[in-house]
């Protein structure tokens, strides 16, 4: 990674937390002291038994984790565009797939799906990819359309879909995932290598080495070898 991409990922990373700072320290209150107490809250976020127990103070750091947490998840999208850039013809986040998909194909996709979730990953994730893209094939179909977190064009003529999500999954959000990227392959009729679309994680919570990671639902219902990257 060169000077200016490094550059690039500290200003947007130092403006996304200078935003949430300011965000969490307008409300003026004492940290050493209880909040005032409300009797409605049009966000549905009103907590009577915390806000009468502990300080604002502590209450903020919570509030601010929590929300730090969730928003965290948009910022690996950016940096990863950023540095995507750099070395690659095209990078778009939100990135709309759109073709023409055969009933069959997305039958195979949902039975795929429902055989994964009920037995786990049995078969490798390329071997599922082939059957969705030999159906989607045979013709006709109808407009479907799928959002990739993230796409990148290689300059070799490449096609990279990414999932950026969390590193321990759900057993729902693994099943959903998979039928998202078997989806993208039917849309685009095109296997590996080409095409190629993955679950992808920013961060090994287990360890640096992706050999050490072991979130029991992504091993069990997904093909952690070739449907999953996880960041160092």
């Amino acid at each position: 990674m060169n000077a200016k991409i490094r550059s690039e990922i500290k200003g947007f990373l130092e403006g996304f937390i200078q935003g949430m700072i300011s965000k969490k320290t307008e409300n003026n209150f004492d940290p050493k002291k209880l909040r005032p107490l409300r009797k409605s809250s049009p966000k549905g976020d009103l907590k009577p038994f915390h806000e009468s127990l502990l300080p604002d103070g502590l209450l903020t750091i919570t509030e601010f984790e929590r929300s730090f947490s969730t928003k965290l998840g948009t910022t690996f999208e950016e940096c990863a565009r950023l540095i995507a850039n750099g070395f690659h013809k095209s990078a778009v986040r939100g990135y709309r797939v759109k073709g023409t998909v055969t009933a069959k194909s997305i039958k195979r996709i949902e039975e795929i799906v429902s055989k994964v979730g009920s037995g786990g990953m049995k078969e490798s994730f390329p071997d599922y990819i082939e059957e969705a893209v030999r159906y989607s094939k045979a013709g006709g179909g109808t407009e479907r359309t799928s959002i990739a977190d993230l796409y990148i064009e290689t300059k070799k003529g490449e096609e990279l879909y990414f999932e950026i999500k969390s590193p321990k999954p759900n057993k729902g959000q693994c099943l959903e995932a998979t039928g998202r990227l078997l989806q993208i392959h039917a849309i685009r009729h095109a296997q590996y290598p080409r095409v190629k679309a993955y679950y992808a994680m920013a961060y090994n919570p287990y360890g640096i080495e992706k050999s050490v990671y072991k979130h029991s639902f992504v091993v069990n219902y997904m093909d952690v070898k070739n449907e999953v990257l996880i960041g160092k």
